[in-house]
């Protein structure tokens, strides 16, 4: 059992949290986002390489989201933490690219709280608000935001918001994700694995 959990591990390391830990995607796997919402319509989320041409910070991928909303604010969900629980803190970031300093498109990091399941990015338990920068629209800069659980409160999803016309596109790269050691990460393209945080201890410090 011990040599699966370490194949399991190796494969897909991001998608577990471990003491302490920080989590760091680059949309490098093919992987896009967890979620959209209100629906599927809503943004178009594509995995785009520089070669396409597309903006990348870093690597060779990015993230592209296409805001294709008729109005509002639609959302693409790219993490989802659960067993969290109330004075916990949890920071995540990512960079972001746009070009247009002052107009849409622009993009904010956001969240909301989720109690329905654990693994299920689906749920809907009120707003966990977020940074209300839209970022200088230069191109490349970094958001982040940290957010302190509230009693009641044991899932949290991290979104992309996007703000912008029909068709206007924004990209993302280099997800980053603090959390305490109790607290499960899932993000696109890797998903948690559910073990006790004892068998993770004793292997963790071989995949740092």
């Amino acid at each position: 059992m011990k040599s699966l959990l370490v194949i399991v591990l190796s494969l897909c390391l991001a998608g577990v949290a471990l003491a302490e830990t920080t989590v760091n995607y680059g949309w490098e796997d093919g992987g896009t986002v967890l979620d959209i919402y209100p629906d599927a319509d809503s943004i178009l989320a594509a995995n785009v390489a520089t070669w396409t041409p597309a903006p990348v910070f870093e690597g060779n991928f990015s993230l592209m989201l296409e805001d294709n909303a008729e109005s509002g604010t639609p959302q693409a969900f790219i993490a989802y933490l659960w067993f969290l629980a109330e004075g916990d803190e949890v920071t995540a970031g990512f960079y972001r690219f746009d070009e247009t300093p002052d107009s849409a498109p622009s993009v904010r990091i956001w969240g909301h709280w989720n109690n329905l399941l654990p693994d299920d990015p689906t749920g809907y338990d009120g707003s966990a608000g977020g940074n209300d920068d839209y970022g200088p629209g230069t191109g490349w800069d970094y958001t982040e935001h940290t957010w302190t659980v509230p009693a009641g409160m044991t899932g949290l999803v991290v979104e992309a918001r996007t703000y912008s016309s029909d068709g206007d596109i924004v990209h993302l790269d280099n997800l980053y994700v603090s959390v305490p050691d109790h607290v499960y990460v899932q993000i696109p393209g890797c998903s948690p694995v559910a073990a006790e945080h004892g068998t993770w201890s004793s292997l963790k410090n071989l995949y740092r």
